[in-house]
């Protein structure tokens, strides 16, 4: 599988005993969704190798694991490896939820200015996730909170946005 069709579930943080368990650092919004997992994508040298899961205890964002059929001395060398899972298992999201992957090349609509381009990607970056839209030739930066996202049409694959004043004509006056 390929990293593109996947998402970031977490890291493997630690062993757990002395019987090959692994502690899973889970960094999504809601833990207990994954609760149930039967296989993980272990990240090992640049690639995804699938793992299926023997045993999982979830406690807050962390969960211990018992992979099958792995031993001990090979689950240790796991420890700090990124774990992923299909894009597919992500769960649905309703209303102006998004995933940051599902609204690249969505048509982007200011309040005031209307159609500001098509968003290319979402920076992500410590304390905030930013949208950075084409416009022309031109790149409009708005940062990703409620205040400016007003509004999220899936089926027409459009963002509807509340810009702060002045901000995107700083972006095209460049």
């Amino acid at each position: 599988m390929k990293k593109e069709e996947c998402f970031y579930l977490g890291k493997i943080t630690k062993p757990f005993g002395y019987k090959g368990e692994l502690v899973f650092y889970l960094d999504v919004d809601e833990p207990a969704k994954y609760a149930k997992l039967d296989m993980v994508f272990v990240e090992i040298k640049q690639q995804l190798i699938p793992f299926f899961i023997e045993n999982i205890r979830l406690k807050d964002y962390n969960a211990t694991v018992k992979l099958k059929d792995i031993p001990t001395e090979e689950a240790l060398q796991m420890i700090n490896n990124n774990l992923y899972l299909p894009l597919s298992m992500l769960p649905p999201l309703k209303g102006n939820q998004f995933y940051y992957h599902e609204i690249t090349e969505y048509k982007v609509i200011d309040n005031n200015r209307g159609d500001i381009g098509f968003v290319e990607t979402v920076l992500e970056y410590p304390h905030q996730a930013i949208l950075q839209i084409k416009f022309e030739d031109k790149e409009i930066l708005l940062p990703i909170v409620d205040k400016i996202i007003h509004k999220l049409d899936r089926e027409k694959q459009e963002l509807y946005v509340i810009a702060p004043e002045g901000l995107i004509d700083f972006y095209l006056q460049m």
